[in-house]
């Protein structure tokens, strides 16, 4: 019977059959201990000379690492076993001998693990790291889906930037200029006006010289908009939809977060609500504890992280200046210096994982913020129609996939999250 290491203890004191890959071996010299992958996870494999015929004893010392082979035997649990059970090797048929194998148990540097990425990720903690980043996206598509939102795909080439020109990536569309998106806000708004209550999840695209731990080129994004939701109602949902993420991970991945060595009980305390602090008393926050920053200036990582320590939760930041938010964010009706919006920011110095707002629905505050920002009448007619046509209040928020994946698994680098990262000076492989 041909299963997975994943549905191995359905079978246990069955004789069954794997395609795996060889992860490693050794031996004590009358047993061979084959440490074996597929996929779905990881299991022994004990190879005992005397039950085995002499070709099969041969046929498993001629693995090399991350050769591939069917191998059969009986399942039998074991407590010793990070996966609880064990295989007794009954049969060995290479399909491959690899060759030997760049990536060994020796230190190897980052450049040279990335410049080695489509084998890297065979590895325990790298299969660990993307097996949790499939379990959010689940996660993502269960939460929406149970509450009545509709999945739209928003266009990845577009005529305009979503929020500026000077972070884009530019292309020849036939006769005319056009960008990859940086983001499908603009026209998930659209589709929040036709469908209610919208999310698209695909890549955007960011031309940013930035080297940091946070930052990638190309990263995928989760960004919901809300017809008839107010800026209250938006937060609601942000932390409901975050904590839902993190206890489904929780559930479902508990091997490989053990593997990772996280801490999971900095992730069981994430529950709504969150805590909620104003841009104001955060300036007021950091400036206290001696950061040299003034009102009405952005925040960095180190502020970010500064913030996030006096909390065991994310927490929002709310209404911060109109001067330093994007052009479509409603200012708050009781200070218009300040807008209706809130970026959430993760604990454990890992930044901020959500960007949202109430969106702007009165068609002349936002002919005038397009004056304000010089935008193109003719590129943006689109959107100002959607205030002209039964507008109504509505709000959004985007959440970075990977960011979130990173927090949840702990990792030390963002470029860990991700199949194969696009990373300044990085296009390989």
């Amino acid at each position: 019977m041909l299963t997975t290491v994943a549905q191995i203890g359905k079978h246990v004191g069955e004789e069954v059959r794997l395609g795996a890959w060889l992860f490693n071996k050794r031996s004590s010299g009358k047993i061979q201990f084959l440490q074996l992958r597929d996929g779905t996870g990881f299991i022994q494999g004990v190879v005992v000379k005397q039950e085995v015929t002499p070709e099969m004893w041969d046929a498993a010392k001629s693995l090399t690492q991350e050769s591939s082979l069917y191998v059969t035997g009986i399942v039998r649990e074991d407590e010793r076993a990070k996966s609880g059970y064990e295989l007794t090797v009954t049969g060995v048929d290479p399909i491959q001998i690899a060759e030997e194998y760049p990536i060994t148990k020796k230190e190897h540097g980052v450049e040279f693990l990335m410049d080695h990425r489509h084998l890297w990720i065979r590895s325990m903690r790298q299969q660990a790291v993307l097996s949790i980043r499939s379990a959010v996206i689940q996660a993502v598509y269960e939460f929406f889906k149970e509450r009545g939102f509709y999945k739209v795909d928003p266009p990845i080439l577009t005529p305009t930037s979503a929020e500026g020109t000077t972070t884009l990536f530019h292309t020849q569309y036939f006769d005319e200029e056009a960008y990859l998106s940086q983001s499908g806000q603009l026209y998930m708004e659209a589709a929040a006006m036709a469908l209610g209550r919208v999310f698209s999840f695909g890549p955007t695209f960011r031309a940013e010289k930035s080297k940091t731990r946070r930052h990638l080129i190309e990263f995928w994004m989760i960004e919901p908009e809300m017809a008839f939701v107010d800026h209250e109602e938006s937060l609601r949902i942000q932390e409901d939809f975050v904590s839902y993420v993190v206890q489904y991970v929780l559930k479902n991945c508990p091997l490989e977060l053990k593997r990772l060595e996280r801490d999971t009980s900095k992730l069981e305390n994430v529950k709504a609500p969150f805590p909620r602090i104003t841009y104001t008393e955060a300036i007021e926050m950091l400036q206290k504890d001696g950061h040299e920053i003034q009102w009405g200036e952005d925040f960095g990582a180190p502020h970010e992280t500064a913030i996030a320590e006096k909390f065991d939760k994310p927490v929002f930041i709310t209404h911060y200046p109109t001067g330093i938010k994007a052009f479509y964010m409603k200012p708050d009706p009781t200070n218009p210096d300040v807008v209706l919006c809130a970026d959430l920011i993760a604990p454990e110095g890992y930044g901020e994982i959500i960007g949202g707002s109430q969106r702007i629905d009165d068609l002349e505050l936002m002919k005038k913020r397009y004056e304000e920002h010089d935008l193109n009448p003719q590129a943006y007619q689109w959107y100002l129609d959607l205030r002209k046509y039964g507008s109504v209040p509505h709000s959004g928020f985007g959440l970075g996939l990977e960011r979130t994946v990173g927090w949840i698994c702990g990792t030390e680098h963002v470029r860990e999250t991700i199949p194969f990262p696009r990373l300044l000076n990085r296009l390989y492989p």
